[in-house]
């Protein structure tokens, strides 16, 4: 109570006697001095003296919160309460009242005040009391403001950055160590201490427990870079294990760097951070990098293997014409621009097929290889080789020079295929027939000039096969032309263009029709009624003389049974079948759908078709043949193909001599021998002898002298459409009057022949 009295009184400003004041002079010299020296610190002067009820405050106390020199302080204690930071009032009430009394521990206290212009500004508080009244009693407080906000920011500033340090430090796991290299000491912070297990341990020397802490495959190397960072004085970054106090293993990353205290002593400072879980991330990374760069391999690997794959053969590993597409475009240009020859030789595998089709694809394969190795070994290394499908192959060459070397090349392929092969105790043989075509020139088109190989080609095939030719403009027209009428011929066997003509044949000895052979003749609408002469050959490259047989045989068929109904009814029918027809293997399933009338059908041969090389399939065939009562005839007889042992084994009912050999009989002896003795071969193996190419009476005479069966020719009858063949028949335009009588003549010679052999 007393002591509250006492501020108030201080407050309320009562009056006390003060001590006789010094000298004038003096006084003002000394507080002038003071003066100086308070405004010179930055120190705010404030003295309560209760006895004369005065408040002093200096200048600088009045600047430190605002105030101008001549602005007066009244010093309400009530009123400067309220300008106190709300959090510091209770505490400066407070510590105002344990300065009074004389605290040691309040002598100095901080607080914040408001501003003048509205800021909150650091006060530090010195005060302490100077005078008591004879009670004991304080009368008069003196002290000093001073504005320490600037030091308050610093000191916050630096908290600032040292919660942040901490923080990251503890984020980052990161543990500081500090050595002393003079003194050999080495102090560790908390986070270090944990981060190698030695937290609440008892205290071990620091330098011995980290070595002891070092794995023992890294030991060596940790200690030795760590000693040569120290003789050099150079800072250090390096990476090891740890084995912790609890066993766990550890990666740490550790930096260090040298400097000088105040004290001029060589220290080392460094810090330490856990990475076990960064080089684990690090190592599967790596892995999975090596992993993905061993796939890429692969994929790459796999790439290129698809790439090949698809511009490669699989059996020949030669370009293919994908291949050889991409490298015909880039050589074309290339010669374009620098004015050099493109050349291509096409070549085609002769007699291939037979081998394929005799010792199976095998063999074949076998000889594609082989021709691939030949072409590979007979051009040049810049030349590129390609097979394009089936036994087809292409060479690509750049020339600067004539043709020559061309033809050069182009003859020692055919010379090296052409040599036998020998595969599995059989020696193959086969040819090459080969395309050329060169161009050059700004005008090079590299797909007409394939396509002019390709015509080349042909023309050496066309030529005997076994050959070259190189292309020329004629050629192409001819092609072109050939094209067209391929194109013509399957247009023509959709609109049904393909008809049969019919030419008689006839008894020899009595002219009576012995039957009615069917031709082929195409009914063309712009070039009108063509042979097969002139379409048989491209029908064979097209492959469709079978379909032309099987046409020709069911209007055949069609016709007689026309005929019959008009009174007419022919003995046989007899048909041509080409040897890719008598090979067919559906060719009996076909022929059973037509539901023929054994005895009236036969199929007419081509003595061509070797009949002593014929394959399980033509055998098969003529077999199934003679099941269905269908005859078998061999057309163009004494051309030499087929044997006395192939007719003995085929059994055909008749043979027709070839016109060749009928023509010049008027005027050969040695042609009626020839004729005479074909004739009684026949008769000897009991085959009917039909003579083609009679195109006289004297054929007729001379032939039913000899003996023949049967006459065929236009010196009876010429080939004419079905609607004709009644109406001929009914007239029997054959029968003149020289017929007639040589008719006669031949049945008394006949008869007289057969009286003298009885």
């Amino acid at each position: 109570m007393k002591q509250r009295k006492q501020i108030s009184a201080i407050n309320t400003g009562n009056k006390l006697a003060m001590e006789p004041a010094p000298d004038t002079s003096d006084l003002a010299e000394r507080e002038s001095r003071w003066n100086y020296a308070l405004v010179g610190s930055g120190l705010g002067v404030w003295d309560h003296n209760n006895l004369t009820g005065t408040k002093y405050y200096s200048n600088t106390w009045k600047e430190i919160r605002g105030m101008a020199p001549h602005e007066q302080a009244d010093g309400d204690y009530e009123e400067w309460l309220k300008l106190l930071h709300p959090d510091d009032r209770d505490f400066v009430i407070m510590a105002i009242e344990r300065q009074i009394a004389g605290d040691p521990d309040f002598h100095v206290f901080e607080y914040r005040e408001r501003h003048k212009d509205g800021r909150w500004v650091w006060i530090e508080c010195r005060g302490a009391c100077v005078e008591w009244d004879e009670s004991g009693a304080p009368v008069r407080i003196v002290g000093t403001d001073t504005d320490i906000t600037a030091r308050k920011q610093s000191e916050e500033m630096l908290e600032h950055l040292s919660r942040r340090l901490d923080l990251a430090l503890d984020i980052s796991r990161i543990g500081v160590f500090e050595a002393d290299l003079n003194a050999g000491t080495v102090e560790w912070d908390d986070r270090l201490l944990a981060m190698y297990g030695l937290e609440g341990t008892p205290r071990v020397k620091l330098s011995e427990a980290w070595e002891q802490a070092l794995h023992p495959d890294d030991r060596e190397r940790t200690l030795k870079n760590l000693e040569a960072s120290l003789e050099k004085d150079r800072g250090l970054l390096q990476e090891f294990r740890i084995i912790r106090g609890d066993g766990a293993e550890r990666v740490i990353r550790a930096r260090s760097a040298f400097f000088l205290d105040a004290e001029g002593k060589r220290k080392l400072i460094g810090a330490n951070w856990d990475v076990t879980e960064e080089v684990s991330l690090r190592n599967d990374l790596q892995k999975a990098k090596d992993l993905a760069e061993a796939r890429n391999r692969e994929l790459e690997a796999a790439r290129e293997n698809i790439e090949h794959l698809a511009l490669h053969d699989f059996l020949t590993e030669l370009p293919n014409r994908r291949y050889l597409d991409r490298i015909l475009d880039e050589r074309s240009a290339g010669c374009r621009e620098s004015g050099l020859t493109l050349a291509i030789l096409h070549i085609d595998l002769d007699r291939f097929k037979q081998i394929n089709d005799t010792l199976g694809h095998r063999a074949g394969d076998a000889m594609l290889k082989h021709a691939a190795r030949v072409l590979k070994d007979c051009v040049r290394s810049s030349d590129f080789v390609a097979r394009i499908g089936g036994d087809e192959f292409v060479v690509l060459c750049t020339i600067d020079s004539s043709p020559k070397k061309l033809s050069n090349m182009a003859a020692r392929i055919i010379r090296e295929l052409s040599k036998p092969v020998r595969y599995e105790g059989h020696d193959c043989r086969f040819g090459a027939s080969i395309g050329i075509a060169a161009e050059s020139g700004k005008d090079l088109d590299a797909k007409q000039l394939l396509l002019n190989a390709d015509i080349a080609l042909y023309r050496a095939k066309a030529a005997g096969r076994n050959r070259h030719e190189f292309f020329s403009k004629d050629a192409r027209r001819t092609i072109i032309a050939a094209k067209r009428l391929s194109d013509e011929m399957l247009q023509g066997l959709e609109r049904n263009e393909f008809i049969p003509f019919y030419q008689l044949q006839f008894h020899a000895h009595t002219l009576e029709v012995a039957g009615v052979e069917t031709l082929a003749r195409w009914r063309h609408p712009e070039h009108g009624l063509l042979t097969p002469g002139h379409f048989l050959t491209i029908a064979e490259d097209l492959d469709v003389v079978s379909a032309i047989d099987g046409l020709i045989l069911e209007r055949g068929l069609a016709d007689r049974a026309a005929w019959a109904r008009e009174g007419f009814v022919t003995p046989k029918l007899s048909v041509n079948v080409s040897s890719r027809r008598l090979g067919d293997p559906g060719l009996g399933k076909k022929l059973r759908a037509l539901k023929i009338e054994p005895g009236i059908l036969s199929f007419e041969l081509l003595e061509s078709i070797s009949l002593d090389d014929c394959d399980d399939a033509v055998l098969s065939n003529l077999r199934q043949l003679r099941k269905l009562g269908i005859d078998i005839e061999i057309d163009d007889f004494g051309t030499g193909h087929a044997s006395i042992v192939s007719l003995l084994k085929l059994s055909p009912r008749t043979l027709k001599i070839d016109r060749e050999l009928i023509r010049m009989l008027p005027q050969s002896a040695e042609q009626r021998k020839l004729v005479r003795s074909i004739i009684d071969i026949g008769r000897s193996l009991n085959i009917l002898v039909t003579a083609e190419g009679v195109e006289s009476m004297d054929h007729v005479r001379i032939l039913g002298d000899l003996g023949c069966d049967m006459l065929q020719g236009y010196a009876l009858a010429r080939p004419m459409p079905a609607m004709q063949i009644p109406a001929f028949v009914r007239n029997a335009g054959w029968r003149r009057h020289d017929a007639d009588a040589y008719a006669l003549q031949s049945v008394l010679r006949q008869q007289i022949k057969s009286n003298r052999s009885k």
